[in-house]
């Protein structure tokens, strides 16, 4: 018996995929005021998922051990996704082998926050425009809004007093909900993959200009709809592609997301008078500069999906998507993030008439995804400030800016539910009913590969047998910009301050683009013992991204 046999399956999973949470782990005070301010303001049900998260963030370098569900089903091996030149071939026309899979994205978002005393107002538009192995190409778009509660608490730091260091702690609970479509682009087939790809993405970049100006003629002439707006739309709808979607939009796509986030800073305050004192022997505050050192972010998002035509015509998918985000550093910037997501779909016109008679529901399909991205780059996030003479009010303004260079790291299980019993299964285990108590963790697909322990769950032991597993892997790039401005009021016990703004704004802009790379991988069927070996996904490699 090998040292590998040796170590307990429970064992093995915590040790998996420690790396992806870092940088999480080093600024777990973050996670720490995030879970403060979930305490007071976010709902019970949805608290408990959240603080379990931190307690995983702040416990990562144990995996999490002691949190109330588990590890979240967050870990992989740690191998990329294997492969190499020593990578086997699956068997000829494998059933397990993806159809399909995402070669490349480019994404962009924009986001505006608008901040009245403790309340927080955002809105957002996000981007994607996604290129397929299969030769097809989908351009996405959603509109997010939302609206949630926001603190701060900053500190003097003792040992730096004589020149005015301070450190400060914020947080925020949002929560908003959102509206978009989908485009799929799939009209050139030439029967050569990679040359349908190069069409399809040139008409999905001309119909992404297209929307983009036909949006921006509204705003001419004042929102007038004469000659004008006529023009700049007819100018626009010339530029569509010769070949457009079969429908705009393919997919309805509605949101909702929770999102609850930290962030800690270290800057300098100034002050003026003789021996740094104003007539009355009181320090003059003149403002001051700051860094911000790391943010944490924990994010639960639920999209609806209802498809109109293409390959899901009449199918309603529920997308559930959990994600713990963190950024540290003042001038060099890194990064973390872990995502976990399942995906169920149903027959639209049945899941509406099930849900109008109070009937429980089937799905027919579900999809379990997780994810782990680490990166670094160069980058600055800084602030400034001043006060208002007299008053306790003070003006801040802040920026920064940078590029992260980072690794991607994908799984992905996916399962047909062509009858009641594992239909049922499903159902039952996201509603946490009978065998599935609401706390279970999620499996990962890495580990619906090994061979069923003895401890094994009913869901654990269908992915096994009948799911189509896949890992990938990507290089990705990420540009960003913020820029913020703030008028806020402060009142000083000590050297605590509490303080809040009275008004704040602000803009940040992002632009991310990820490519496949590595030797995507897919397990085929169990052998013996029970493991399901990874084989080389030829329906993946057929096609190469366009950069």
């Amino acid at each position: 018996m090998n040292g590998t046999e040796c170590v307990p399956r429970s064992r093995r999973r915590r040790d998996r995929g420690q790396g992806g949470v870092e940088y999480v782990a080093m600024i777990g005070v973050v996670a720490a005021v995030v879970a403060g301010i979930v305490a007071l303001t976010v709902p019970e049900d949805t608290a408990v998922g959240l603080q379990d998260a931190v307690c995983r963030i702040v416990n990562a370098g144990d995996g999490g051990e002691g949190c109330d569900s588990g590890e979240g089903g967050g870990g992989d091996d740690g191998g990329g996704s294997g492969g190499g030149n020593g990578t086997p071939e699956g068997p000829p026309g494998d059933p397990f082998q993806p159809a399909k899979c995402l070669l490349s994205q480019e994404q962009t978002k924009d986001t505006v926050v608008v901040q009245i005393a403790f309340i927080k107002i955002s809105g957002s538009e996000q981007v994607k425009l996604q290129q397929w192995s299969d030769g097809t190409v989908t351009l996405e778009r959603v509109g997010e809004g939302g609206i949630g509660a926001t603190a701060s608490i900053s500190a003097g730091i003792p040992g730096l007093k004589d020149w005015g260091g301070s450190a400060s702690l914020s947080g925020s609970y949002m929560k908003g909900s959102g509206s978009g479509g989908q485009w799929l682009f799939n009209g050139n087939k030439t029967g050569d993959p990679q040359k349908d790809l190069e069409l399809n993405l040139e008409d999905a970049r001309k119909f992404a200009g297209y929307l983009k100006q036909n949006d921006g003629c509204r705003y001419q002439s004042g929102y007038n709809p004469g000659a004008a707006m006529g023009a700049c739309q007819q100018d626009a709808a010339s530029k569509k592609p010769d070949l457009p979607p079969e429908r705009a939009p393919d997919v309805d796509i509605t949101k909702t997301s929770t999102e609850a986030a930290g962030s800690v800073s270290f800057g300098k305050s100034f002050t003026k008078g003789k021996g740094g004192k104003d007539k009355d022997g009181k320090p003059t505050d003149l403002g001051n500069i700051s860094g911000e050192f790391g943010t944490g972010t924990m994010t639960e998002d639920v999209v609806v999906m209802r498809a109109n035509t293409g390959p899901d015509a009449g199918k309603i998918t529920f997308v559930y998507t959990f994600s713990v985000d963190a950024k540290g550093g003042e001038l060099a910037q890194g990064k973390a993030t872990r995502m976990q997501q399942v995906a169920v779909t149903y027959d639209a016109a049945t899941y509406d008439q099930e849900e109008k008679d109070g009937k429980e529901h089937r799905p027919e399909k579900l999809v379990i995804t997780t994810s782990q991205e680490n990166g670094a780059g160069a980058g600055v996030q800084a602030g400034a400030g001043a006060n208002v003479p007299g008053t306790p009010v003070t003006i801040d303004v802040g920026g920064g800016g940078g590029t992260i260079e980072s690794k991607i790291h994908t799984e992905s299980a996916e399962l047909v539910l062509d009858n009641d019993g594992d239909s049922k299964l499903v159902e039952d285990w996201l509603r946490g009913r009978g065998d599935f108590p609401a706390s279970d963790a999620l499996p990962t697909p890495s580990e619906a590969a090994e061979a069923p322990g003895s401890d094994a769950g009913p869901l654990e032991r269908l992915l096994h047998d009948k799911a189509k597993l896949s890992r990938l892997d990507y290089n990705a790039n990420t540009d960003w910009w913020n820029a913020s401005l703030g008028i806020g009021f402060g009142v000083a016990a000590g050297q605590v301050t509490m303080g809040f703004k009275l008004f704040g704004i602000d803009i940040t802009h992002e632009e991310k683009n990820q490519t496949i790379t590595g030797d995507p991988t897919y397990a085929t069927g169990p052998k013996n013992g029970g493991a399901r070996p990874w084989v080389e996904w030829k329906n993946c490699t057929q096609t190469q991204p366009i950069v």
